[in-house]
């Protein structure tokens, strides 16, 4: 689930980041900052090939299986590159919120961040490598482990866990507005003028509640039976 929370942040704050910061190309474009989603799209396109051209055939030699690794890894990888993913987004929002207090103190009072938009692009990419182990794993495991007359139902599970995992996106911002703006709504974490939010702590916060999620995956699958 807490994958499926992560994965709530590129329309959200990751494009609310992109409004603040420098999109010019040339004199005239600027990118729309909602249109880095697309990396995401893009990374899975052009990698997914690779994994069954070079990273199977790779792991298949170091692991002696015929798959390479198994559905069980290949969700655990992209879970671990989804932590990975929010910790080079809070560092990168950290520049970000330091050059803004520049500006501030500087008396500029320009929203806008000398910092190009594609500082942004390391975290969407990585997402969508995340992508392409977990999700295409989450789908075989759930088609996998279900008797063979509740399939339908297996790909049902699989779907849900975006859908609660929105619901709980949504939560955990009510919970941490409420904890954070109690001494007033300028420390909001979320506040509306980007030169005092603190996404960056909120990213932190994911990776932290990511690496939990993952660390019980991880126990969790040395005791089951798997079907696959």
């Amino acid at each position: 689930l807490m994958f499926a929370v992560i994965f709530q942040q590129p329309p959200t704050f990751f494009t609310k980041q992109g409004m603040t910061m420098k999109r010019n190309i040339g004199s005239k474009f600027k990118i729309p900052p909602a249109a880095l989603q697309s990396a995401i799209t893009v990374s899975i396109i052009l990698l997914m090939p690779l994994y069954d051209i070079l990273f199977i055939p790779l792991t298949r030699i170091l692991t002696q299986n015929e798959k390479g690794i198994s559905v069980i890894q290949r969700m655990g990888i992209g879970m671990f590159l989804s932590v990975i993913a929010m910790v080079i987004a809070a560092l990168t929002e950290r520049k970000r919120l330091e050059l803004s207090r520049q500006m501030v103190a500087s008396d500029l009072l320009s929203e806008t961040v000398p910092l190009s938009i594609f500082w942004l692009l390391p975290q969407y990419i990585l997402l969508g490598i995340s992508d392409i182990f977990t999700v295409v794993g989450m789908q075989e495991f759930f088609y996998s482990e279900v008797p063979l007359r509740f399939r339908t139902m297996g790909i049902a599970l699989y779907t849900s866990v975006f859908g609660v995992g929105s619901f709980l996106s949504a939560l955990l911002i009510s919970l941490v507005e409420r904890f954070t703006s109690s001494g007033g709504r300028e420390n909001s974490w979320f506040n509306d003028d980007m030169r005092n939010s603190r996404l960056d702590n909120y990213y932190w916060l994911l990776a932290i509640l990511d690496s939990v999620s993952f660390v019980g995956f991880v126990i969790f699958f040395r005791f089951h039976k798997s079907r696959i």
